[in-house]
């Protein structure tokens, strides 16, 4: 069981599984590496009743990546989005000028 979907409520008591957290039905949400499934996993924590206890015991616990509590952790880090996998695009280098071609020079 994913430690997403347990909270406990006081230090010291035993934790309780939520069968109704968004985790529980799909877990491999959670650790994609699709931008358009983190957005789903962010949104679904969105009304989850465990959220706020989520992201506080990753934070506390320090998890590595994944969505908890409905941010988004990688390297240990909360950061906004993730970029798709493979190198980003090289700029577009500026359209060279067309060459003019020299009319040659007629001698009248």
């Amino acid at each position: 069981m994913s430690e997403a979907c347990v909270i406990s409520p006081e230090p010291g008591t035993r934790a309780k599984a939520r069968p109704d957290v968004p985790c529980r039905h799909e877990p491999d949400l959670f650790f994609a590496e699709a931008p358009e499934d983190i957005r789903l996993a962010k949104m679904l924590c969105e009304h989850c009743p465990v959220r706020a206890a989520c992201l506080a015991g990753a934070l506390r616990r320090g998890e590595p990546w994944g969505v908890w509590g409905g941010a988004l952790f990688e390297r240990g880090m909360v950061i906004a989005d993730k970029r798709p996998r493979g190198r980003p695009r090289k700029a577009s280098a500026p359209a060279a000028a067309p060459r003019s071609r020299r009319a040659s020079a007629t001698a009248c």
